[in-house]
């Protein structure tokens, strides 16, 4: 209702509903246009063509304008001209409708909507002839919500927008604002009081934190990747070789004054780099936008954003595009998991706990000072699973790593006696978050991606079908193997044998889970010093059990992964706010650590045995688990097809001579891979290359091969022709 205490109300911003008095309204039989301009002297009524149509008359001493709308007129500008002078036409806002559909908005309200994406946050339109840009928020609580920016002086007053009651959505279309403009949201709780401003929840692209400002974006990026996506798989192909290479984009590598590289500078260094060395996939740690460096982006706050730090979106998108050109798979690291509490965030967002519980019991980590996710509520959940269909759609990554499962998982997750509240059947799951991460699965499977758990517990079915009574994984990190493995390699030698099961109790669940062995950024971090550190022994020691021990984990089951850095023997744990120690590539032993990853990616990548039966029994067999005094492992990796790779592994400094194992066949095997020899930086010790088997029996087989294994070295044996 126009009245002196609504308009009062307007210009103070405090105004529920806007639409109700701006734009175009009946009044006395006719139709009068109010408009808002506390910058203008005078507002004059113009038509498309710029003709003056009507004088607008001040129905308010703070910038409220009213005029008379000429019959049968319905399109119109406004002429501002402001107090210094300056004259300039705009289109209205408040005479354009809502561009949400009743089906959006049911979909939204209902939680179903996959593509939220393209319904909420600032997505640049053209609307009746007219090119702007819509901005679309969910807060239900607030009592009113303003879209603030470089185009309005950052007045909430200017553009305060129109809300949907029934999902809390509110909207506005702002003509003539495109891609380059910032922006924020200013909301007021449901006291009436102003909250810390806001970005938005689903910007494609922030300013650095210091602005906190979101920007609208519209891409225009042309894909040249048509091949790789049609030739994905919406089912996992386990068959597959995986060689993952995780990296931190800030850290692989710098330019002039400890400067990141861009986007498009790693799209041509770091991906020809990958595919020299033969991964078949990249994980990056997330790219998501995130306030602090030292987070690595594991606390974001830009869900929908791939950080400013490197570029722009489309330069992101280039990234994956060169990746999938030259023949290498994009992982993403994705947080859902929690979120930190800066207060341009999502914390608190329209005054209450919208995206978090209200219960610090189910809504904090202690920990980590961050916020969990309310899993439990349909709009946060559309909120997730949007997110995470974004960066499958949007830039065509192939696989999200979904970070800190195992806190998802349980209610007492990090928490002692009566920190915690139980489900409803009296246990510590979080029976929400199992839901969520069964529809996430489920999802991503359908869209042909794949998906990776970092989950640390023995949380049944972590990576086993949804309607099997799993979660839904691709795959699940094997958190156990690392552990186990990495301390065991961190004892003397002459102390293994009383260690020996760290090497092999991980092959009595090896076949439970579709496993990934990670050597992770998690590994070299905090005090734990790189792989090569924890090497005991002098330094040709310390090389040799490094390249001992990845030339075993690579004849292990399961997929792979190493940290950037560790392919160089790095010396130094991971700083994030440096690069790699390139230059130790000048040096023999750091040089053979290379050559040896890229020799081993190659002989993966074309050996079925070594990755077509990851995930089942028949796939695996050993020869000798038991050598416990030798600190010796030997077992065999089998294919679909009959073919078959044995794998040797002395943790010993003492070379074995005239070793004897049972083997599968009675023929000639040759020497494939041998971690000591000189190219690798190794004493060269090896076997000439052919071995013949001899009718001895040994290991409970009838045949067996007599063999040289190197001190602290794998070699792998494989069948000649």
């Amino acid at each position: 209702m126009a009245s002196p205490d609504n308009f009062d109300a307007l210009v103070r911003g405090r105004h529920h509903d806007p639409f109700a008095l701006l734009g175009v309204h009946a009044h006395n039989g006719g139709r009068v246009v109010r408009t808002f301009q506390p910058q203008a002297r005078e507002v004059n009524l113009v038509d498309t063509d710029g003709a003056v149509l009507a004088r607008f008359e001040r129905a308010h001493d703070d910038g409220l304008f009213v005029a008379d709308m000429p019959p049968r007129k319905r399109r119109y500008r406004l002429r501002i001209t402001t107090f210094d002078g300056s004259v300039y036409d705009i289109e209205d806002p408040y005479r354009f409708g809502s561009s949400l559909g009743e089906l959006d908005l049911y979909l939204l309200g209902e939680g179903s909507d996959i593509r939220i994406y393209e319904k909420l946050g600032a997505q640049v339109r053209t609307i009746d002839g007219v090119s702007g840009t819509r901005f679309a928020v969910w807060a239900p609580n607030a009592s009113r919500v303003s879209v603030i920016g470089d185009f309005n002086d950052w007045d909430g007053r200017r553009h305060m927008m129109r809300l949907h009651p029934g999902n809390g959505i509110w909207e506005i279309f702002i003509p003539d604002i495109g891609t380059g403009r910032k922006y924020k949201f200013e909301l007021l709780d449901q006291g009436g009081n102003l909250l810390p401003l806001r970005s938005d929840p689903f910007a494609n692209f922030s300013e650095p934190p210091a602005g906190k400002a979101s920007i609208v974006y519209d891409s225009g990026y042309d894909w040249q990747d048509g091949d790789w996506i049609a030739n994905r798989s919406s089912s996992p192909n386990l068959d597959r070789p995986v060689s993952i290479y995780e990296v931190h984009l800030g850290s692989w590598r710098r330019k002039g004054n400890n400067e990141y590289l861009g986007y498009r500078e790693l799209a041509d260094e770091l991906v020809d780099y990958v595919s020299d060395m033969g991964f078949t996939h990249i994980e990056f740690l997330p790219v998501s936008e995130h306030p602090f460096d030292g987070s690595w982006g594991y606390q974001p706050i830009g869900m929908f954003a791939p950080t400013y730090r490197f570029g722009e979106p489309d330069d992101f998108r280039y990234l994956v595009d060169r990746c999938h050109q030259k023949g290498i798979g994009v992982i993403v690291d994705w947080v859902p998991a929690h979120f930190p509490r800066d207060e341009h965030g999502l914390r608190r967002f329209d005054g209450t706990a919208l995206y978090e519980h209200e219960d610090p019991r189910k809504g904090e980590h202690a920990d980590w000072g961050t916020l969990i996710f309310n899993f439990g509520r349909r709009e946060v959940v559309n909120y997730l699973l949007g997110s995470a269909i974004y960066w499958i759609d949007e830039f065509h990554i192939d696989a999200l790593r979904v970070d800190a499962v195992a806190s998802m998982l349980y209610l007492d997750y990090s928490r002692e006696e009566g920190e915690w509240v139980p489900n409803e059947f009296g246990g510590n799951e979080n029976l929400e978050a199992v839901a969520f991460l069964r529809r996430l699965n489920a999802e991503l499977h359908l869209h042909g991606a794949t998906s990776y758990a970092e989950e640390s517990t023995a949380w049944p079915g972590v990576s086993r079908l949804v309607d099997q009574g799993g979660l839904g994984f691709t795959y699940k990190w094997n958190m156990g193997w690392m552990n186990d493995t990495l301390s065991y390699m961190s004892e003397d030698p002459v102390h293994r044998r009383y260690h020996h099961d760290k090497m092999t109790f991980g092959l009595v669940y090896a076949f439970n889970e579709n496993f990934v062995l990670p050597l992770s950024h998690d590994e070299v971090v905090h005090g734990k010093g790189s792989l090569l550190g924890r090497m005991p022994g002098n330094e040709w020691q310390r090389f040799a059990n490094l390249r001992a021990y990845l030339a075993n984990m690579y004849a292990h089951p399961g997929k792979k992964l190493l940290f950037m850095g560790s392919e160089i023997a790095s010396y130094k744990e991971w700083n994030h706010d440096q690069a790699l120690d390139w230059h130790l590539l000048e040096y023999d032993f750091h040089r053979g650590v290379q050559t040896l990853i890229r020799d081993m990616n190659a002989l993966y990548r074309c050996t079925p045995a070594l990755y077509e039966r990851d995930f089942v029994p028949e796939g695996f067999e050993w020869i000798d688990w038991n050598d416990r005094d030798a600190s010796m492992l030997s077992w065999a990796r089998r294919d679909a097809h009959g073919g078959f790779v044995i794998c040797i592994t002395n943790f010993t400094p003492v070379v074995r001579y005239d070793y004897r194992i049972g083997v599968p066949e009675l023929r000639r095997y040759k020497e494939i891979l041998n971690s000591d020899g000189a190219a690798y930086g190794g004493s060269n010790l090896g076997n000439g290359g052919n071995l013949h088997a001899d009718e001895i029996p040994q290991h409970d087989r009838p045949y067996s091969v007599s063999l040289t294994v190197p001190p602290l070295a794998t070699v792998w044996l494989q069948p000649g022709e």
